[in-house]
């Protein structure tokens, strides 16, 4: 089974970057990352989560690379980046992973607006006590994430008595036994757990096909570290403002968890709750995830466009969304009317 395999066609599908590039990790690691927009826009650096890959981002990429140079990479033990040597599985690694690509891909002195999905976001949580965060950052973007209790909060396993579903999520989480091949069964078992009720064909296909092709080994020695997660304490040193967006139906990381990092952080820079989507909303809402990242780079980034500019570059003026800074937003029709056109292959 490829490491690479994700859809090949469509909305969901990786657009080609405009250039690939390597970053070299304090312990030598080498991370595969990419580069795709306008090489003088402004920055914005994505980082992936947990079994996925830079393909995540390819409808968030979309939306915003028309006006901003978007940089994605992979994870180490994910996508193209290898593994790293052992004992290279900790959230500190993840904070020298993110230094090092940004090193690679920005110029001296540049900042950038970063966002991290799921894994990602705790990545940046993990560097928040970085010099590097506070110099090469503009703002960040904590989206579908949670900064501890992950195993007792998570409710993928839809079993009433805490004590066995925590037992059983935490056995899921650092497994590492092959998932095998995508079919209509795995689909129909995988979708539910990450995707909201109304992910479509699409979402649901390209979801489960990024999340299948993680690494088993890599899968189990970096779910080993979720299921012992505590960053409440580096969240409340994040040095820069932070936006957080979640799925009012994510099993995964319950909005419960994003309500805590909203409340830890020192700068928050609005919360917004989607309703009805699930864990994958970079793909369930690219819309929404695209428009708060835009908001933080026109209010944060010097030099951004302005937001009239960056909507009619985007392809047109932009969908209605609640401000990201009202608690509890309602991006429903944002959202919908998004997807809608993302499945037209707008």
């Amino acid at each position: 089974m490829s490491r690479l395999m994700h859809v090949t066609s469509g909305p969901y599908a990786p657009p080609v970057p405009r250039r690939e590039l390597t970053a070299v990790s304090a312990d030598g690691t080498r991370l595969y990352v990419e580069e795709h927009g306008p090489k003088d826009a402004p920055a914005v650096v994505l980082a992936h989560g947990w079994c996925c890959s830079t393909a995540f981002w390819a409808p968030v990429v979309r939306q915003l690379a028309p006006a901003h140079r978007v940089i994605v990479y992979d994870q180490r033990g994910h996508g193209r980046s290898p593994a790293g040597g052992v004992g290279s599985y900790h959230t500190a690694t993840l904070a020298d992973d993110l230094g090092a690509v940004l090193d690679a891909a920005l110029a001296p002195g540049e900042k950038a607006v970063i966002g991290g999905h799921s894994m990602g976001g705790m990545t940046l949580m993990a560097a928040a006590g970085r010099p590097y965060l506070r110099e090469r950052a503009a703002a960040v973007l904590l989206c579908s994430t949670g900064s501890a209790q992950l195993v007792p909060e998570s409710r993928v396993v839809p079993l009433r008595a805490r004590a066995l579903r925590s037992a059983v999520q935490r056995a899921l989480l650092v497994s590492k036994l092959p998932m095998g091949p995508v079919t209509p069964l795995s689909k129909k078992v995988l979708g539910p757990a990450i995707l909201g009720r109304g992910a479509t064909p699409a979402q649901i296909e390209a979801s489960v096909r990024i999340v299948f092709a993680s690494p088993r080994r890599a899968r189990g020695a970096w779910g080993r570290v979720l299921a012992t997660l505590d960053l409440d304490a580096e969240v409340a040193r994040m040095p820069v403002p932070a936006a957080v967006v979640h799925g009012a139906a994510d099993k995964l990381t319950p909005v419960r968890l994003a309500r805590r990092i909203d409340e830890l952080l020192p700068q928050s820079a609005g919360f917004t709750e989607l309703p009805g989507l699930g864990h994958m909303t970079p793909i369930e809402a690219p819309y929404a995830v695209a428009e708060v990242l835009r908001e933080l780079v026109r209010d944060h980034l010097a030099g951004a466009p302005a937001g009239a500019q960056a909507e009619e570059t985007a392809g047109g003026p932009a969908e209605t969304v609640e401000p990201a800074g009202t608690p509890g937003t309602a991006a429903g029709p944002a959202a919908a009317a998004a997807t809608e056109k993302e499945e037209a292959g707008a």
